[in-house]
């Protein structure tokens, strides 16, 4: 079968592997349908796999795909069914685990297509309890976009930042796949967005989405604009995910007992921070990573209920990847590119 494998930084190449067995205890074998390719592909593109990984690698960190068999033990999944793949892999034995907080499993053995092989074959072998069923109204797509796009900004939104219906919240880089989920997310939970684009060709779109307020903040100081929206308060919740680029002007944006909300630093790991600022004024600062499998299941019912749905910028093949890779490199981009697989 094919497989799309990282062979040295910034080298993919499309190989011939050996198809995996028949799936074993508690397994079930998939066929992989769509990929969808995050900043995370990029950083593992680049040599950025902040872990020990064994190169060859194939790439590929958030799929859907068809349960194509199922081993022994398995009751709960069907040939013939869509799944999403949560993308660690978790131990399942451990208290967070076992608490359904997959995203802070104790012996975590890595993430697909980072550290561990991906998903971006043909067929691949996983543990049917990282496989959360797409409910009807979900196509492949919807599926692939559910374990890392949607269901990370579930998790920061609703888990961790606790937002409000009648809040505020400044959601950075509108035009990525996270970005445009939560300004959806957050204008139909009766928010007022404002959110940062890179380009005025991007404002149509992210307004479409449901944005009250753009901001493209290489023509305008986003913190200053901000400001003037909401009369000098500032906003309730800032959605941070570029990291050192905007940690600054994000924390000027918050009201007193405002809570910032990360889960990436595209732009840089490293920043500095005005600790009075930080104590006087209240604030409160959120790391969030990944997501559980309840907040899957809980973006793919609003897609089946028609009150999110994924944005996709392109779609594309396995000889585009390297392309598609380079433009996400650049930002250049409104929403996900997904890679056909079958």
């Amino acid at each position: 079968m094919h497989a799309l494998q990282l062979v040295e930084d910034r080298k993919l190449e499309l190989v011939e592997v050996p198809e995996p067995d028949a799936p074993g205890l508690g397994e079930v074998q998939l066929r992989i349908k769509a990929v969808a390719l995050n900043h995370i592909d990029v950083w593992g593109w680049r040599g950025m796999a902040f872990a020990k990984r064994k190169l060859p690698l194939t790439v590929g960190a958030e799929a859907s795909a068809i349960v194509e068999s199922v081993g022994p033990g398995v009751s709960n999944l069907l040939p013939g069914q869509l799944v999403s793949i949560f993308g660690a892999r978790t131990c399942g034995l451990c208290r967070a685990c076992k608490e359904g907080r997959d995203n802070h499993c104790e012996n975590v053995g890595g993430v697909h297509g980072f550290h561990l092989d991906g998903f971006a074959q043909e067929l691949v072998n996983m543990p049917a309890r990282n496989l959360v069923p797409a409910p009807p109204g979900v196509d492949e797509i919807g599926a692939a976009v559910s374990p890392i796009t949607f269901g990370t900004v579930e998790h920061m939104l609703f888990d961790n930042a606790k937002l409000e219906p009648g809040e505020t919240i400044l959601i950075h880089a509108g035009g990525s796949g996270i970005g445009s989920a939560a300004i959806q997310l957050a204008k139909k939970m009766g928010c007022t967005v404002i959110t940062t684009v890179g380009s005025d060709a991007k404002i149509e779109p992210a307004k479409a989405l449901g944005a009250d307020h753009v901001i493209n903040y290489r023509e305008d100081r986003f913190e200053g604009v901000v400001r003037k929206l909401t009369k000098k308060k500032g906003v309730d919740v800032v959605f941070e995910h570029v990291g050192a680029d905007t940690w600054a002007g994000s924390m000027l944006c918050m009201k007193r007992g405002g809570r910032l909300v990360t889960c990436g630093s595209t732009s840089g790991v490293s920043t500095s921070m005005n600790l009075m600022m930080l104590f006087q004024q209240q604030l409160r600062l959120i790391g969030s990573f990944g997501c559980n499998m309840r907040n899957m299941e809980d973006a793919m019912q609003k897609m089946a209920r028609g009150i999110v749905h994924p944005v996709v910028d392109t779609e594309a093949g396995f000889d585009d990847i390297g392309k598609a890779l380079e433009r996400m490199e650049t930002r250049d981009v409104f929403g996900k590119i997904i890679l056909r697989v079958s």
